[in-house]
């Protein structure tokens, strides 16, 4: 991220008056340093008063309401204190626009590395550790679907009433919308666009129970710990809801590759792959920790492919209109017809 972006959206001295009105630490900022995160939203890193910090904001042009975003992430990072579930620990919010011009938080750093990125050399030289951070990745979506969200105070976060009822309408009215964008072809080349909806409308479960999702849960949005298999963290909360828990592990099978390492397009991977659980002993693992009933996971992985998919061919969308890169557009478009086939892999089509 380059300085004039952060600079232009974090004031430092009225950061550190809301600071101080917060009670917190200190003194002079130091070793200000932006970080790269998985998303455009602002990450900055310093000290105060002998503790470390990060400031997490939105850009200034976010594709969602960013202080709305800002404000649920500091809620949810909040309610999971205490809990077993891996997860940047809150510091204090600011839910006003007053100080920065939008809402932000500070949380306590993550001790950890993103798999996708690099592994360090103990996890790359030890095909049983890779065994384990998969595990460690059910692991923690198991976590997530046990905390209590009525309890957590987190009733109202969403709409969980008639939540996978919704979700093949929405996103085939998503798809839709993409006709605005001059030369989209429309959906026609996608493989199974309609015998997947129907064949999600048909199969939907009766019924759930409701929990918070963290709703991009796939291994580039953890962070693993330096010294073991395990997850740091669960990282980049910005499409947290209360729905059904069970979205996060389709979600994560839907990403997942293959037992060579081989990915549908859309895949998230890491090298070296060898040592990886597939995506079934995934679901046993999650079963391990959780009394949710798996017998239509399935159905979820394929409403992740789905969902996904769509999300992707937007950018196919936007490209014929000149709104972005040809060639992010065919790249994505590639993803999204992956997913379909996967999923139509899933439903026997």
């Amino acid at each position: 991220m380059a300085l004039e972006s952060w600079t232009d959206l974090v004031d430092l001295d009225r950061l550190r008056d809301w600071m101080d009105g917060q009670g917190l630490e200190r003194g002079p900022l130091e070793d200000v340093t932006p970080l790269a995160g998985g998303t455009q939203n602002i990450l900055l890193k310093f000290g105060r008063g002998g503790r470390s910090f990060v400031l997490r904001r939105p850009p200034h042009r976010p594709h969602m309401n960013g202080s709305e975003t800002m404000r649920r992430e500091a809620r949810v990072l909040g309610a999971l204190k205490g809990s077993d579930v891996p997860h940047p620990g809150l510091i204090a919010a600011c839910p006003d626009e007053e100080v920065l011009g939008a809402a932000f938080y500070l949380m306590e750093p993550v001790d950890g590395f993103n798999a996708t990125v690099k592994l360090p050399s103990l996890h790359a030289g030890d095909a049983k550790i890779r065994h384990r951070m998969g595990l460690a990745i059910a692991d923690g979506a198991a976590a997530l679907g046990r905390v209590d969200h009525v309890a957590a105070g987190l009733s109202d976060l969403g709409k969980a009433q008639n939540y996978l009822e919704r979700q093949v309408k929405r996103w085939r009215a998503q798809l839709e919308s993409y006709r605005e964008y001059e030369g989209w072809p429309g959906p026609g080349d996608i493989p199974g666009i309609d015998k997947v909806a129907d064949w999600l409308d048909r199969n939907r479960p009766a019924s759930f129970k409701p929990g918070i999702i963290h709703g991009d849960y796939h291994l580039a949005n953890v962070m693993y710990r330096f010294d073991g298999p395990e997850l740091a963290a669960i990282v980049d909360w910005e499409l947290t809801t209360i729905g059904d828990p069970l979205i996060d592990l389709g979600w994560l099978m839907a990403t997942w590759p293959d037992a060579e390492g081989r990915g549908t397009a859309g895949s998230v991977g890491i090298e070296p792959w060898d040592g990886f659980p597939t995506a079934s002993e995934l679901v046993a693992r999650y079963a391990d920790g959780s009394t949710r009933d798996l017998s239509a996971i399935e159905w979820y992985a394929v409403l992740a492919c789905y969902k996904l998919g769509i999300i992707l061919e937007g950018t196919h969308a936007r490209a014929f209109a000149g709104k972005a890169p040809k060639e992010t557009g065919d790249m994505l478009h590639a993803s999204t017809v992956g997913l379909f086939n996967r999923a139509l892999g899933w439903i026997g089509g």
